[in-house]
């Protein structure tokens, strides 16, 4: 019987400014062993500046109609991304004025091949190659930030960790914040007071279908307080599941 060549890794290719910012924390800890020595998924960076066609090395140029700072040049950007294979993996542009990042789109992005990652600068790419190239822009939080590698890494951590393999224990990922609506129950550990604050006592019963109980309530809790956009989904979701 003919042996199946193993599927790829999840692989992640970040176009960037300064591929010297990589990997970051994406190199510590199991997703950094999960790269160097297992190979469970795969990370590169492409210098966005070797693609300059400008003698002097410039990247960038005024913005159209005026206004401060610079825009990354369009083809630039397109010759960066065509020097790459891309074939089957989104392409993500990470900009404050994106889409949110969210579950859902992560783990649709971590059960597929991996992702193109391009990190703006200055006031932002050119329009036209970000439409031309189909990229999805990407925020991860209603924040600005003076580029696009921190919140590159963002995506890229939150889809890696979803990688059979890379955390090892698929059971904890079900119970986190988001997988099923609401953010995630506090969490505690040994010692049993701490600066005279002691553990729950529901948590050291030993009654599993209480804890379960007690976590719920402070998921929905948690939730309502500090996401009520989220408990508003999660009561509608309910409700067309008739609960």
């Amino acid at each position: 019987m003919a042996v199946l060549p193993a599927a790829p890794p999840f692989a992640a290719t970040v176009l960037t400014m300064f591929p010297d910012a990589f990997p970051g924390p994406l190199g510590v800890s199991l997703i950094g062993t999960a790269w160097r020595e297992s190979g469970l998924w795969a990370l590169e960076t492409v210098d966005i500046r070797a693609f300059s066609k400008d003698k002097r090395g410039f990247l960038d140029d005024t913005p159209a109609g005026g206004g401060a700072g610079q825009v990354l040049k369009a083809d630039v950007i397109a010759a960066a991304l065509d020097s790459i294979e891309g074939a089957g993996r989104p392409f993500l542009y990470m900009s404050a004025r994106g889409f949110p990042l969210t579950q859902a789109r992560v783990r649709e992005w971590a059960a597929g091949p991996g992702v193109v990652v391009l990190c703006g600068r200055f006031e932002g790419v050119d329009q036209r190659v970000l439409d031309a190239r189909g990229f999805e822009e990407v925020a991860v939080g209603d924040a600005v930030l003076a580029g696009g590698e921190a919140a590159a890494m963002v995506a890229i951590e939150a889809c890696v960790r979803l990688v059979p393999g890379v955390l090892g224990q698929a059971a904890s990922l079900s119970e986190e914040s988001f997988e099923d609506g609401l953010l995630e129950h506090p969490q505690f550990t040994r010692p049993r007071t701490f600066e005279g604050i002691d553990i729950p006592e529901i948590l050291l019963s030993g009654n599993h279908a209480a804890i379960a109980k007690w976590r719920q309530a402070e998921r929905e809790q948690a939730t309502r307080e500090r996401r009520p956009d989220l408990w508003s989904a999660y009561l509608a979701n309910q409700q067309a599941k008739g609960g």
